[in-house]
């Protein structure tokens, strides 16, 4: 079996730490220095149904605007521009302008390059401070960032899942707008903390990959009208 190839590294603004792109055959996989597998292009089941189960309830609005917290591998991405029509527009916020570079290259070839949509529009930067910009600017803020409500990679991430974060998330999405958001693990305080928040919360679980891997939770949370 061929070994893992180291093919580029790049640091995460903030003190974040450092991650790094290997290729072993056609797969590949980034990790973060220290702390392990982050995404692999083997296992990427639970990001496709975070966007699906997202977009899905809000696919036959008439211009729906989706805000993307984490490009990833672009998985999160692909599947929203699936499941979203011609009208729609799709912001993505990524922290690390390498893994942007990643997507572009041979690495986006496994989403389907969902950088090349018109509808896909990356914005380099902090979700955080994308969000806060304009009331009731999305139907969708969907958050694959860091390991979730337990962050891993940057502890400014955290804010997102505070109360004040889920406020701006909150006050972010137009009426009966949906948040979204990946875990790695369930997290029963961050359930009531969307609750406490004002969203209507429906948690599920979903696998890796197909019928097997670890399991993921996704809660959707939705605004009221």
């Amino acid at each position: 079996m061929m070994s893992w190839k180291l093919l580029d590294s790049a640091q995460i603004p903030g003190n974040g730490g450092e991650l790094q792109l290997y290729q072993r055959n056609t797969e590949y996989s980034i990790i973060l220095v220290g702390g392990g597998v982050l995404m692999s292009t083997r296992a990427h089941g639970s990001e496709d149904a975070l966007a699906e189960l997202a977009c899905s309830k809000i696919a036959d609005r008439s211009r729906p605007r989706v805000l993307i917290g984490g490009l990833g591998m672009g998985f999160t991405l692909a599947a929203a521009l699936r499941r979203l029509g011609t009208n729609a527009q799709v912001v993505v916020a990524e922290l690390v302008p390498a893994v942007v570079a990643w997507n572009h290259g041979s690495l986006g070839q496994h989403a389907g390059y969902p950088l090349q949509d018109q509808r896909a529009t990356v914005r380099q930067g902090d979700v955080a401070k994308i969000l806060k910009e304009k009331p009731q600017a999305y139907d969708a803020i969907v958050l694959d960032v860091d390991n979730g409500p337990e962050g891993l990679t940057r502890k400014k991430n955290d804010w997102l899942y505070t109360m004040d974060g889920l406020t701006a998330s909150f006050a972010a999405l137009r009426p009966g707008g949906i948040l979204a958001v990946w875990s790695a693990d369930p997290d029963p305080r961050f359930t009531e903390r969307l609750q406490k928040t004002g969203f209507k919360v429906e948690q599920t679980h979903v696998l890796e990959k197909d019928d097997k891997g670890d399991l993921h939770t996704i809660w959707l949370a939705e605004r009221g009208p």
